[in-house]
């Protein structure tokens, strides 16, 4: 009995191995096998995660320097037109 187990232990790690490997070459594949590794939170678990202010501090800096970014280009674009 304890050979069987040990039989199945073995054949689980090996096909885990196995289907790791065929993935590996196939984007898809490997990008649903990521996913799939997920856990979701609940709402409730989110909200008792998340620090609101810390959260809305790091979007305003986002939103800064995006903003930054879009301005930058646009005189890039502007001082590198033809006459």
């Amino acid at each position: 009995m304890k050979e069987d187990k040990k039989a199945m232990d073995t054949n689980s790690s090996a096909d885990h191995v196995d289907e790791y490997l065929q993935t590996l070459g196939n984007e898809d594949a490997r990008e649903l096998r990521y996913y799939s590794q997920e856990q979701p939170f609940s709402s409730d678990e989110m909200t008792r995660l998340v620090n609101e202010e810390r959260l809305n501090k790091l979007l305003a800096q986002s939103d800064a320097f995006l903003s930054s970014l879009n301005d930058g280009i646009k005189d890039f674009e502007n001082d590198n037109k033809y006459p």
